[in-house]
């Protein structure tokens, strides 16, 4: 989905105001915290850090092939 956004002047800083029904649908709120990702097609706003994404997706793996060390260590 496309949707227009305008930027405005916020202190020394800039931010753009999203439509409600695009927060609704991202589950933002006023004070939450998104992130903006640089890609090649241009700025991707996300509630995700990808950082945490991309460790949550190694811990995922090392569980997967660790799984009956990690069963024996939680007895």
């Amino acid at each position: 989905m496309v949707k227009q956004v305008t930027i405005r002047k916020a202190g020394g800083s800039v931010g753009a105001t999203l439509p409600k029904d695009m927060a609704d649908r991202l589950h933002v709120e006023p004070g939450d915290t998104v992130f903006a990702v640089e890609t090649d097609a241009g700025i991707l706003l996300t509630p995700y850090d990808p950082d945490i994404e991309e460790a949550l997706g190694v811990a995922s793996t090392m569980a997967k092939k660790y799984r009956i060390a990690l069963r024996e260590l939680a007895k």
